[in-house]
């Protein structure tokens, strides 16, 4: 990852998510839970009042498609 991830960064967003909940269901986080995690993660860079919904979906999708990976489904 060259820089600070930006909103639009969902699939490797999804990644550090699996890595800091591997356990979690991406499907029962709240999408303001969702954006705080977002926000603090070191690697984050991008102003955290340009997300918006289409942009949490977008990650909360690829970390679903992760979460499904890395359980076997």
């Amino acid at each position: 990852m060259a820089g600070k991830l930006k909103w639009t960064d969902s699939e490797d967003i999804a990644l550090l998510l699996r890595e800091a909940h591997p356990d979690l269901d991406p499907l029962t986080v709240r999408f303001t839970d969702l954006h705080a995690w977002v926000v603090a993660l070191p690697e984050f860079g991008d102003d955290p009042k340009a997300s918006n919904e289409a942009k949490l979906e977008a990650i909360q999708m690829a970390w679903l498609e992760e979460y499904r990976d890395a359980k076997g489904e």
